[in-house]
């Protein structure tokens, strides 16, 4: 559950996903294009050579009509295997999760290993991850290599989470999918911490404030 007292809420969202698919790059890009009220810098911690080692920071915030401030926290784990144990830390409480696949065919494996990790890695640190809010992005959809899109909608059309396609890197598909996790999100969570009934925010308010949208609708 997200943390929350008598005038704050507080979600924490995490990219996961094998190395270089574009985790990092979708945080940079949502940075640019948001613009809720509350919008702090991005905060990264790397390595010698230049590949994500903890996580990037981005955190975002708006006010509900009742007052209480509603803030989301986004991560990125790094990909690399040896980092295991500091994906299982970032991962810990998380309330949303997208999993970012790289769409080059030879990266497969290591999408289906990094899925696989993901789910091992919820199961670890307590979250239920047959029902935690996810969305499934897969990036670099502008690679020659890129696997088809009606093959990867048939390959995961049984599954129960939203698919998105990105290019990241030109900031293609990095708002549609953070949307489609911010509805899951609010969907999960909304009857138990009375978005709607005790705080006037419906879905469309919670999208809309969190995207930084005027005429943010009730």
């Amino acid at each position: 559950m997200p943390d929350q007292d008598a005038t704050s809420l507080s979600f924490k969202l995490v990219y996961y996903g094998p190395a270089q698919s574009g985790k990092t790059t979708n945080l940079l890009r949502l940075h640019d294009l948001l613009s809720p009220e509350l919008k702090g810098e991005v905060m990264t911690m790397e390595t010698k050579d230049d590949r994500t080692l903890f996580f990037d920071l981005l955190p975002l915030g708006f006010r509900a009509p009742s007052g209480l401030l509603i803030k989301l926290r986004l991560f990125t784990v790094p990909g690399q295997v040896a980092h295991d144990g500091t994906r299982k830390a970032v991962l810990s409480r998380a309330d949303g999760i997208v999993f970012v696949a790289d769409s080059d065919s030879a990266q497969e494996t290591n999408n289906g290993e990094a899925f696989q990790s993901m789910a091992d890695n919820c199961h670890r640190v307590g979250l239920d991850f047959e029902h935690i809010p996810l969305v499934v992005q897969f990036n670099k959809r502008d690679l020659p290599s890129a696997v088809p899109e009606a093959e990867v909608r048939e390959r995961w059309e049984a599954a129960p989470w939203p698919l998105c396609f990105a290019v990241a890197l030109r900031g293609e598909g990095v708002a549609s999918t953070f949307e489609a996790l911010l509805r899951a999100l609010y969907r999960h969570h909304a009857e138990a911490l009375g978005l709607a009934r005790e705080h006037g925010i419906s879905e469309n308010a919670f999208v809309a404030g969190m995207l930084g949208q005027t005429g943010t609708p009730a």
